[in-house]
């Protein structure tokens, strides 16, 4: 699997906390040897952001990502939580 860091989330990525920089690190290794580990959580987002994925990387901090095709992920997003 390809995995592609928009420039969006790069710059989230730089300003969170060194904890949740490693996480995500550890939790990318996962997803990319188990895409469906259930320690990821992956699901699906709803409303303004169908067509968009989620993996938990803490209890509050998610990475979201949409598929550009069956090899290739796009991680769009990195950012707490949001109660709906």
């Amino acid at each position: 699997m390809i995995l592609i860091l928009h420039k969006s989330f790069e710059k989230q990525y730089l300003k969170a906390d060194a904890l949740v920089r490693r996480r995500f690190q550890e939790r990318r290794n996962l997803f990319l040897s188990h895409p469906t580990h259930p320690l990821l959580n992956l699901h699906p987002l709803k409303g303004d952001r169908g067509g968009q994925w989620s993996i938990n990387i803490t209890g509050d901090w998610r990475a979201v990502f949409i598929y550009k095709n069956i090899n290739t992920v796009i991680f769009i997003d990195l950012n707490m939580h949001t109660v709906v």
